[in-house]
C-alpha cells in the first residue's frame, strides 16, 4: 500500500487538463499494483512466514532498481544530503512492511488497507506541533471522522482479528513517522534516491535474517509467479506514482489515494471471496470521504493563501 505508501514527491506547478488526467490515470495503475501487491502478500503469507515473504518483496524491488536503474543512474541513487534521516526513513518503512504483513496475514485485504489510511489523518494531527502547519476546523473534524471510521472497520464484534488490528496500527504509526520524514527530505533529496535506499534498508534487515526465517518448501509455479508479482508491483508501483506527479499536481493527485480501497475490495472478493459487512463499509466511506475532505481543504488552503 502507498505505502501510502508512496514516498514524497514535489508539488508540481499547474498543468494542461490533458496532462492532469495522464498523471491521474498513472496514479490510479500505481495504486493497483499497490492492491496487487498487498493481494500477492496475503496470499504468500498464508503459506510461508511473514519475514520471509517481505524479504523476497525486497529483494526484487532492490534488484529491479540495480537492474535498470543502475548502469545509468548510479549517483542518483546513492547521492543523499542527509543519508542518516533517509536511512531512518527507510527502517520505518521495513516496520510499517512487517507490520502490513502480519495483519494481511490475520485480516482480510480491504479492512487491512482501510486501517492503514489512518495514516494520513495522523499525519496531518501531528505535522501540526511537529511542522507547524495549521490544521483548522476542517482538518480536526475529517481527522475525527476517520477514527470513527476504524472504529467501525475495527469494532468489538465485527470479526476481525484483534492482534490482526494491533498489527495494522502498528503500521499506521510507523507509516505516519515515515511520512513526516517524507516531507522533511523533500527539499533536499531526489525522490529516486529515497525510493532507492528504502529498498535498500529493507534488503539489508530482511535479507540478514533469512538465515532464521528461510522456508525449506519449494514454491509452487504459482507461487513463484506471485513472488514475482509482489517485488515488481513494489518497483513499478513506486515508480508510476512518482511519475505521476510530473503531470499532476500533488493537490489534485491526493484524493486519488483513497480509490485503492476500491482495488482492496474488489481484489479481495475475486481474489479471497471477501467482502466487507455492512458496518465496515460504512467505515470505509467515511475513512474514503474524510480523506478527500483533507485533500480539499489542502488545495483549496494552498489557492486562499497564494492569493493573499
Amino acid at each position: 500500500m502507498p505505502d501510502p505508501q508512496t514516498g514524497s514527491a514535489p508539488v508540481a506547478p499547474a498543468m494542461p487538463h490533458g496532462k492532469a488526467f495522464k498523471g491521474f490515470l498513472l496514479a490510479l495503475a500505481g495504486l493497483l499494483l499497490f492492491a496487487c501487491m498487498d493481494a500477492s502478500t496475503k496470499y504468500l503469507t498464508a503459506h510461508y512466514n511473514v519475514p520471509f515473504v517481505v524479504a523476497m518483496r525486497y529483494l526484487i524491488h532492490c534488484g529491479l532498481m540495480l537492474l535498470l536503474l543502475a548502469p545509468r543512474h548510479a549517483g542518483s541513487l546513492v547521492k543523499t544530503q542527509r543519508t542518516g534521516l533517509v536511512v531512518l526513513r527507510g527502517a520505518t518503512l521495513v516496520v510499517s512492511s512487517l507490520c502490513v504483513g502480519l495483519a494481511l496475514q490475520r485480516m482480510p485485504l480491504a479492512e487491512t488497507t482501510a486501517i492503514n489510511f489512518l495514516a494520513p489523518m495522523l499525519v496531518m494531527l501531528v505535522a501540526s506541533p511537529v511542522l507547524g502547519e495549521r490544521i483548522g476546523t476542517i482538518g480536526w473534524l475529517a481527522a475525527g471522522a476517520g477514527f470513527i471510521g476504524v472504529l467501525l472497520i475495527a469494532r468489538p464484534g465485527g470479526g476481525l482479528d484483534a492482534l490482526g488490528v494491533l498489527f495494522a496500527m502498528g503500521a499506521v504509526v510507523s507509516n505516519c513517522i515515515y511520512q513526516l520524514l517524507s516531507r522533511i527530505l523533500a527539499r533536499t533529496e531526489k525522490a529516486v534516491a529515497m525510493l532507492f535506499y528504502t529498498a535498500l534498508v529493507g534488503s539489508i534487515v530482511f535479507g540478514s535474517l533469512l538465515p532464521w526465517s528461510w522456508e525449506s518448501d519449494t514454491p509452487s509455479q504459482t507461487e513463484l509467479v506471485l513472488f514475482g508479482v509482489m517485488g515488481l508491483s513494489a518497483a513499478l508501483g513506486h515508480y508510476l506514482f512518482t511519475l505521476a506527479y510530473r503531470y499532476a499536481a500533488a493537490s489534485v493527485l491526493s484524493p486519488v489515494l483513497y480509490l485503492q480501497l476500491l482495488w482492496a475490495a474488489l481484489l479481495g472478493w475475486l481474489i479471497f471471496g471477501t467482502l466487507p459487512d455492512a458496518l465496515a463499509t460504512v467505515g470505509m466511506i467515511i475513512i474514503a470521504a474524510s480523506g478527500f475532505l483533507m485533500a480539499f481543504k489542502m488545495r483549496w488552503g494552498g489557492k486562499a493563501k497564494t492569493k493573499k
